[in-house]
């Protein structure tokens, strides 16, 4: 017992820590996600047809987000060791990088939304679904999705600023800005979405309109925040004087981010895909998996902010070469990671079937909702290990591993696994849907192993 305790749980200190971090992570990411439940409540008491098209358009967005994220967290694994090494210019390098990935990633993106945006929304469209009016949830998905394309900008630039703050160690100020533009945007929400207090009445529009307004509130924040404390950040001085980067820098960056920026792309669209596959069942199901995603993602927080402290905290600690440090760190974090997943396992199961009454929904798509999230809930400890591992990769620079273990795996397995049972069989949708989550496991066995074998302990910026 005494060497299980000192392998996986730390003292005092090491708890204090992790909480700095990972606290106030988890706070942004918990009331981003309540008010995000909140706003879905809102559309979702509009009806179906308004709640399933903005759930299909944020599945397209969501394609969009881990773009930027994949992009830019290749840049970012050499920030956290450029910072833990104490080297400005190396950081200034890898935010003037994300700069450029960042605008290129959304031209792209919004151009692909433009031009196919009716084609991606009637994938999740088909004839035999039932539940609602298919030709009025296109109609609201791409009113949504049109106006959704002017905040994409800020988005690219809020996710510039908060991650490198959040890499170089500064977790507070991100999570003020993000807390702030929620909460704007749940009151503009109220106000757009039901014409409250004088403003015109626009239901999921003005659901679109919210969510730009606070895009442009968190973005503000971040920016001046930091360019107004230089003397402490003293890599954002003169940042914008050139956005020229050298070349070898820049095949640097590329040749470690590449990997990640595939990874989430082909992971995301394999979630995408594996939505669609599920939709075959009706709109109905749509409904019902927007509601179970959504509320997961209020339980899920806590382990979230956990991967996202090992990324923090294991990558300073491997870029100032401290190894035996970090490989003791990360197992305490990815042990604490898995009890945190049995905790909310069990609160899951049992609030399953309260979540969805909450929708002005029909009852065959709470049915639904509620054995999603019966589901979730069983294969939570198994989602915070792979999060946790995944993230234990990435810090190492090993984005190639992580590459084949998350997205490789994703497209090989889980999308052909539901695309069979969903086309070949009239299996249950939520059998299909706890049949993918069962092959994880797999996945669980091989993310074992790499962590196990040291594989991410390296120092590439010294």
């Amino acid at each position: 017992m005494g060497k299980f305790r000192e392998k996986y749980i730390g003292d005092k200190a090491f708890y204090a820590m992790l909480m700095s971090v990972a606290v106030p992570i988890m706070v942004q990411n918990g009331i981003t996600n309540f008010v995000s439940l909140l706003d879905n409540i809102m559309v979702g008491r509009i009806g179906t047809e308004q709640m399933s098209g903005v759930a299909i358009v944020n599945q397209i967005m969501f394609i969009y987000f881990l773009c930027l994220f994949g992009g830019q967290s290749g840049a970012g694994i050499f920030t956290a060791q450029f910072y833990g090494y104490q080297d400005d210019r190396g950081i200034q390098h890898t935010f003037r990088y994300k700069l450029w990935l960042g605008m290129i990633i959304t031209a792209i993106a919004i151009v692909i939304m433009y031009v196919f945006g009716a084609d991606l929304v009637g994938l999740y469209l088909n004839e035999s679904a039932g539940g609602g009016d298919l030709q009025a949830t296109l109609r609201y998905a791409l009113g949504y999705m049109r106006i959704i394309f002017f905040s994409m900008p800020l988005i690219f630039l809020s996710f510039t600023y908060s991650s490198t703050l959040r890499e170089c160690g500064e977790t507070i100020v991100p999570m003020y800005a993000g807390l702030t533009a929620v909460f704007v945007n749940l009151a503009f929400n109220y106000l757009l979405i039901y014409g409250k207090f004088g403003f015109p009445e626009m239901g999921v529009y003005g659901a679109a309109i919210a969510t730009g307004i606070s895009r442009v509130v968190e973005c503000v924040i971040l920016i001046a925040w930091l360019h107004m404390h230089g003397t402490v950040h003293t890599y954002i001085r003169g940042i914008y004087k050139t956005f020229r980067i050298p070349l070898p820098v820049v095949k640097q960056f590329f040749i470690t981010g590449a990997p990640l920026l595939v990874n989430e792309t082909l992971w995301a669209t394999g979630i995408f895909l594996l939505n669609q596959a599920y939709s075959l069942r009706g709109l109905n199901a749509v409904a019902g998996q927007n509601i179970a995603s959504t509320v997961n993602n209020v339980f899920n927080i806590a382990f979230i902010a956990l991967g996202d402290a090992v990324a923090i905290i294991v990558g300073q600690l491997l870029g100032a070469g401290k190894m035996k440090e970090a490989k003791d760190t990360d197992t305490k974090i990815i042990f604490s990671s898995v009890m945190i997943g049995c905790i909310l396992m069990v609160l899951m199961i049992l609030t399953a079937p309260l979540c969805p009454r909450i929708y002005n929904t029909n009852a065959q798509a709470r049915q639904l909702a509620t054995l999603f999230l019966i589901v979730q809930g069983l294969a939570t400890p198994k989602e915070a290990f792979l999060h946790a591992s995944y993230f234990t990769l990435r810090s190492g620079g090993k984005t190639i591993i992580t590459f084949l273990f998350d997205s490789v795996f994703m497209c090989l397995v889980s999308v052909p696994v539901a695309f069979f049972l969903s086309r070949f069989t009239d299996m249950h949708v939520v059998a299909i849907f706890a049949i993918v989550h069962a092959v994880d496991l797999i996945k669980c066995l091989i993310g074992y192993v790499l962590v196990r074998k040291n594989v991410w302990m390296k120092n590439i910026v010294a």
